[in-house]
């Protein structure tokens, strides 16, 4: 089963990703994983990437493109995979399609996580991230069982600099204008499905799990 995730800064992806993945027994993909597993194993894309990277400069679709080509094509995708921040265009959408057809592949279900701006807000200002293992909290959704510590190693949780109210409204602004279109493009596909982003998380995962096993 081959599983897109969509949905705007902070609707919640990477906590639903650790658990269908978990449950369906696939790899959770995001492109920074990709990019960094590339650069480790430095094979010539992960390179180029670095070059980008490294200057502080966006990486080309093209070498993007080819990075996620070859993430998919790896041994443990052979039964699917949960893809997590790419595409983030049109564009990349096409590519996505491309790659994936020449495999004899496709993307099976597009969730698409909907929550209310207002609620992204709150979200987003509340949220922790562990240093060590990039497991993501909430001040009150998602609290950790001891205050600033993360329950899965011990590691010390931090708030992104970017989570101001200010900086989160610019990003939720970016998604809206550059990945939204991609709604549209599933949709007219016909894989796409919508899931309410704003219940709670066990019900979240529920209810994407059902409509995966339809």
């Amino acid at each position: 089963m081959n599983i897109l995730f969509m949905g705007p800064p902070g609707a919640g992806k990477g906590t639903q990703a650790e658990r269908i993945v978990e449950q369906f027994g696939i790899p959770h993909i995001s492109t920074g994983d990709a990019f960094r597993l590339a650069m480790k194993q430095g094979t010539p894309l992960g390179q180029k990437a670095k070059e980008y990277v490294d200057q502080g400069l966006l990486v080309p679709d093209e070498v993007t493109n080819g990075i996620v080509r070859d993430r998919l094509a790896a041994e443990d995708c052979a039964n699917g995979f949960l893809l997590d921040g790419f595409p983030r265009t049109i564009a990349q959408a096409e590519a996505l399609d491309g790659m994936l057809a020449e495999m004899g592949r496709k993307i099976d279900h597009v969730i698409n996580l909907k929550v209310d701006r207002g609620f992204l807000l709150a979200r987003l200002t509340g949220r922790r991230i562990c240093k060590s293992c990039g497991s993501t909290y909430h001040v009150i959704f998602n609290p950790p069982k001891q205050e600033g510590i993360c329950d899965k190693d011990g590691g010390e949780l931090y708030q992104r600099s970017d989570d101001t109210e200010e900086k989160v409204g610019t990003r939720l602004d970016e998604y809206t204008s550059k990945t939204a279109p991609l709604l549209t493009y599933y949709g007219d596909k016909g894989s796409l499905r919508e899931v309410d982003g704003e219940k709670d998380i066990d019900a979240v995962t529920t209810d994407i799990a059902s409509l995966l096993r339809g």
